[in-house]
């Protein structure tokens, strides 16, 4: 379902109409009857455009661009999460658990977290790739 911010902005693209403008190689506009058949992209741009400082088209659904899983930025994500763990760990345990119980609790938590986190960049990468329609093909065995 649709958020508002975008049912407001399809809403406003149905409600307008919206004009070409032709602009000339001087930047002055043109009416559709002067502009010729065939018109240079250059002579489209508006004089922002043109001239380099015009903010280009976002483009939709593209965030960040997926890398391919790897142990070492994983390691580095665990050398940030792990004093976390361990003050959560430390604040939660109260006084039942001894200093070495809860570096002990603290490292149990990364050894299921560094291989879930793996896991979750290879399944981010692979539905990247899915998504833009170069998933590797599995050889063949002959």
């Amino acid at each position: 379902m649709a958020k508002r911010k975008q049912e407001r902005r399809r809403a406003k693209e149905r409600r307008h109409e919206y004009e070409e403008v032709w602009l000339d190689a001087d930047g002055n506009e043109l009416a559709p009857e002067e502009v010729d058949p065939v018109v240079t992209a250059s002579a489209a741009k508006t004089p922002a455009q043109a001239k380099g400082k015009g903010k280009s088209a976002p483009s939709r659904g593209r965030g960040r661009i997926a890398q391919p899983p790897s142990w070492r930025r994983v390691g580095k994500r665990a050398l940030i999460f792990a004093p976390l763990m361990f003050v959560t760990v430390y604040l939660i345990g109260g006084s039942k658990l001894t200093l070495a119980g809860k570096l002990l609790q603290t490292v149990v938590l990364l050894a299921f977290f560094v291989p879930f986190s793996y896991a979750m960049d290879s399944i981010g990468y692979r539905s990247y790739q899915k998504r833009l329609g170069q998933t590797d093909k599995p050889k063949q065995k002959p």
